[in-house]
């Protein structure tokens, strides 16, 4: 009879190891679980300690663009006329709005007291003139004497002299009748040239000072605008761009839909040194007059640039203290500050003189701690400005 040793039931064994095999799994999945997600932690962090960006390429500027500035119209010949003697004003033939002609009579001054005074200097010229006749016939009878030696050297010497003062009297005399003469005359006011008066500031009877002093009146006021003359201040950046024949376009807020045709005729050679502006001269043609002397207007220049710039957006700058730089992405994905030039300021974007070639991968809004060498990844594309106009 065969004994068997206290061993249980083979079911009994089987559940064990089953068990065993429940635990040892439970174990193993638990180990890997959280290798897995210790390295998905791992390439999460090693994703988001590399900052994403987003680039732009810098746009270059067209080779011609438009510049368009602010004008000021003015009379090609504009004067204030006043009055060249005293007294009171007789009469006004013009009044404010009227063509006139060069040599046209304005206006006419009563002034009797420069007519006596005219008087008189004529009088005193025939005097001068009788003084200086009997000194020379008595000076030349002199002469004629001293041959003769029936006068002294002395007397004749005398007499010559006699006959030089009584000369100089009658030629200033002379010059008197003349300046009074004059002043006679402008008692009659004419036209300096061809235009329209824009002002009459006289009336019948009131009392005309002479010259043109702080408390002298302003007569009238004479504009020719059948050419214009308008000035522009140009900005330094553009000063070498604007030379004399380069055409111009003069153009009207309230007659947005007309250009007058204007042409470059001076420039000043200079910079402003307060400005920083160039004064320019545009002449336009008026013959119809639809332009009026000193309203405001817009000239637009097309200017051509033989090496057209390149323009980035302001928010893709970095202004340190030590100059204006660019966050640029080299071909390692890593940041390489570049150091830039400005030139205009066009509002949300900005002239780049020099410091970049233009196929640089810019970084659009960089943070202020960005640094030289940091890796970053390159987003999706930024949208790109359209071209400098």
């Amino acid at each position: 009879m065969n004994e068997q040793g206290p061993q249980g039931p083979p079911h009994s064994r089987l559940w064990l190891i089953l068990a065993v095999v429940v635990v040892l799994a439970l174990i193993v999945q638990g180990i890997v679980s959280r290798r897995t997600a210790h390295a998905e932690l791992e390439r999460d962090a090693d994703h988001y300690s590399v900052q994403t960006v987003e680039v732009i390429t810098p746009t270059r500027m067209k080779a011609t663009q438009d510049l368009i500035l602010a004008g000021d119209i003015r009379a090609f010949s504009d004067a204030p006329i006043f009055a060249r003697t005293n007294g009171y004003l007789r009469r006004w033939t013009v009044d404010i709005g009227e063509h006139v002609k060069k040599g046209q009579l304005l206006a006419e001054i009563d002034a009797p007291e420069i007519n006596d005074q005219l008087r008189q200097a004529r009088a005193d010229e025939q005097t001068a003139r009788a003084n200086y006749l009997l000194a020379k016939t008595t000076a030349d009878r002199w002469v004629q004497m001293q041959k003769n030696n029936s006068v002294s050297r002395q007397e004749t010497d005398e007499k010559n002299g006699d006959m030089l003062a009584k000369q100089a009297a009658l030629n200033a005399a002379q010059a008197n009748v003349s300046r009074l003469s004059q002043l006679v005359s402008f008692q009659k006011i004419y036209a300096p040239f061809d235009g329209i008066v824009t002002a009459r500031n006289t009336d019948v009877g009131q009392l005309i000072d002479a010259g043109s002093a702080s408390a002298a009146r302003e007569l009238f006021h004479l504009q020719d605008a059948t050419t214009l003359r308008v000035f522009v201040d140009v900005p330094q950046a553009y000063a070498r761009l604007v030379h004399v024949g380069l055409p111009a376009e003069l153009l009207l807020n309230e007659q947005a839909e007309r250009k007058f045709e204007g042409v470059t005729v001076r420039t000043a050679g200079a910079v402003d040194p307060v400005a920083r502006t160039m004064r320019v001269e545009v002449d336009v043609k008026n013959p119809g007059g639809e332009l009026l002397a000193g309203a405001y207007a817009q000239v637009r220049f097309k200017l051509t640039s033989p090496n057209p710039g390149l323009m980035l957006p302001g928010n893709a700058l970095l202004f340190r203290p030590d100059g204006v730089r660019a966050a640029t992405v080299d071909a390692n994905s890593r940041v390489k500050l570049l150091p830039v030039v400005l030139g205009t300021d066009y509002g949300t974007r900005v002239s780049i003189v020099s410091g970049l070639e233009g196929n640089e991968r810019v970084i659009l809004n960089p943070p202020d701690s960005i640094i030289d060498g940091a890796a970053v990844r390159i987003g999706k594309p930024a949208k790109q400005e359209g071209k400098a106009s």
